[in-house]
């Protein structure tokens, strides 16, 4: 079956958790993947559940491997691969994109403590959740720049500093996070 997010995931489990594996997407609302694979693993461990998702940064390979996903792969990947994967996982395999198993090396070499820092620790000033508004909406720095009145200098400023407070490194993952965490 499908689930449009993690909560109604857990549901459907509850009368029929049958199930081998599941393919589980990181950013979902109500209830992201990672918690929805904790919870998963905590009550029915009989479950694989590969990660498919398009967020290759750290934190989440890191936070997805510690909560107990089988696999994680990114959403790049080609049918092809993704039946391999799903097979190899099923016989007690870990399915990984070649730079997710590189990141996931270096993370064991060099273990990182990733602080999942709550809204009221990460502070944006009013302008820079009105710029993290309007990327979220898909728009161009020139179009931000002409709507909030600001030069494209100043907005890229903003945003340089938006990424240092979020601690990420694009604007999908800033968007996530700054979702996640209830500030847009």
């Amino acid at each position: 079956f499908a689930a449009l997010n993690g909560k109604e995931l857990l549901e459907k489990l509850e009368t029929n958790h049958n199930i081998d594996l599941i393919l589980m997407d990181i950013e979902m609302p109500e209830m992201d993947g990672i918690e929805a694979t904790e919870r998963i693993k905590n009550k029915y461990p009989h479950i694989k559940i590969i990660m498919l998702t398009v967020f290759d940064n750290d934190e989440n390979i890191f936070n997805a491997i510690k909560v107990g996903a089988d696999g994680y792969l990114l959403k790049e990947v080609n049918a092809k691969d993704l039946c391999q994967g799903i097979v190899e996982t099923m016989n007690g395999g870990a399915a990984m994109n070649p730079s997710i198993a590189l990141k996931t090396l270096k993370l064991l070499r060099n273990p990182i403590e990733f602080e999942r820092k709550s809204a009221d620790e990460i502070k944006l000033t009013t302008r820079e959740v009105e710029v993290l508004e309007q990327l979220s909406k898909g728009l161009s720095y020139n179009v931000i720049a002409d709507n909030l009145i600001l030069s494209p200098g100043t907005v890229r400023k903003h945003i340089e500093n938006i990424y240092g407070k979020l601690q990420v490194h694009n604007k999908i993952e800033a968007i996530e996070k700054a979702k996640n965490n209830k500030l847009i």
